[in-house]
């Protein structure tokens, strides 16, 4: 028997209902927020990764899906969806064309990884991406369609807050990091010795717990910001709080991508085990200008739709549409007629095996039917039809015509 690759999982039955469910919910929240749907390619050059989400990432150092194709391109599986979404936006000539673009999006995502719970190989995405607006209200926008989201999903979470600085107030801190580090080099891993010299920023979002004890006296970030980022945290707090959104400050939260400034945000849930990231975004001011587009201010986040699943609080579900059976083979015709036409405006579910009345009526509960609709000799000599609502337990014969 041949099995699905090692984290590369299959979607089945109630899994389908609730990632459809999840979809269909984001789906519409974004569209309320203005935003409107993009598509971008499974595969990419594999230069598009390295010069947004960073040579020093874990993505890019340890687990892209990258091969040489028949044409000799160096191609990946895309691991993340915003670099994508900018490269469209650049190859379009939309940074040229200047004002405010809005772009929602969901998918599948590819990372070589240890598959564990919620955590796969192959694994889907829905992301927004915000193109134009230099303003932390998009910022605070970003966070509250998150929790909008999660909140219609009956999912709780806890929203970690930090300011990343930019390049006014980056180089100093790296400078002040840099020196933290190089105290403790010789008590710290391998990725961090790595990280000290590709991007010392990402040692304080290591995973191992030796390091991290460390980097509770290394200094922090939001404490060593210029005023133009500290005015825009400090009123990116406020809108939050205006809006009764709660939130912690997570001085170590970095984001795992090379491309975010200022602001940074993770919603965390306590349900789901150590990996506890449901969603995560930030501002990336310069990532457009990095794959040679126009400097254009940029903000979006993304969620990883496999670590919500088990989260979801699905809403009751409610019998809908028809079931359609015969009970002797003379009738099955008359049936797939039947059922053709009521496709036109209703769902329904048909059966071309002929059955006996009850078998009808369980296979009719088993596809959650509102209406059990069987037709038998009886009905077929009369051009009738019997219906039985399901919900309300009372039944009827129709003409086929008027039915």
């Amino acid at each position: 028997m041949i099995a699905s690759l090692r984290g590369m999982n299959d979607i089945l039955s109630e899994d389908y209902e609730r990632f459809t469910y999840f979809i269909q919910t984001a789906t519409n929240i974004a569209q309320n927020y203005g935003f409107h749907f993009i598509e971008t390619p499974l595969l990419e050059e594999t230069a598009l990764f390295k010069r947004s989400v960073g040579e020093s990432s874990d993505i890019v150092t340890k687990e892209m899906y990258q091969f040489i194709d028949k044409g000799e391109n160096d191609v990946c599986l895309r691991p993340e969806g915003t670099a994508g979404v900018v490269r469209a936006f650049v190859q379009k000539k939309l940074d040229k064309a200047g004002g405010i673009h809005r772009f929602f999006y969901h998918g599948c995502m590819f990372r070589y990884e240890r598959p564990q719970k919620g955590r796969l190989r192959q694994f889907h995405q829905f992301g927004v991406e915000s193109f134009g607006v230099e303003s932390v209200y998009e910022d605070a926008t970003m966070i509250m369609m998150v929790a909008d989201i999660l909140s219609a999903c009956g999912i709780s979470y806890r929203l970690q807050l930090n300011s990343l600085g930019d390049i006014q107030c980056m180089p100093q801190y790296r400078d002040r990091l840099v020196s933290f580090i190089a105290s403790v080099e010789g008590e710290i891993c391998e990725d961090c010795l790595r990280r000290k010299v590709t991007n010392p920023i990402r040692v304080l979002d290591c995973k191992n717990a030796s390091c991290q004890a460390l980097y509770v006296h290394a200094p922090k970030l939001i404490d060593n910001l210029c005023a133009s980022c500290q005015d825009d945290f400090d009123t990116l707090k406020n809108i939050l709080y205006e809006n009764n959104i709660a939130y912690e400050i997570n001085t170590n939260l970095v984001r795992g991508l090379d491309y975010y400034s200022k602001t940074a945000f993770e919603f965390v849930s306590d349900a789901i085990g150590s990996q506890s990231a449901i969603a995560g975004g930030g501002r990336y001011d310069r990532l457009v200008e990095f794959l040679d587009g126009r400097p254009t201010p940029a903000v979006g986040f993304a969620m990883g739709v496999e670590r919500l699943l088990e989260l979801i609080k699905m809403p009751q579900s409610k019998r809908e549409g028809y079931y359609i059976g015969a009970m002797d083979d003379e009738a099955i015709s008359t049936v797939v007629k039947l059922a053709q036409k009521k496709r036109k405006s209703d769902k329904t579910n048909i059966e071309f095996k002929a059955k006996n009345l009850k078998n009808h009526l369980k296979a009719a509960d088993k596809v959650n039917a509102k209406f059990c609709c069987v037709i038998g000799e009886d009905e077929m000599k009369n051009g009738t039809i019997w219906v039985k609502d399901l919900e309300e337990k009372t039944e009827k014969t129709l003409q086929q015509r008027e039915f």
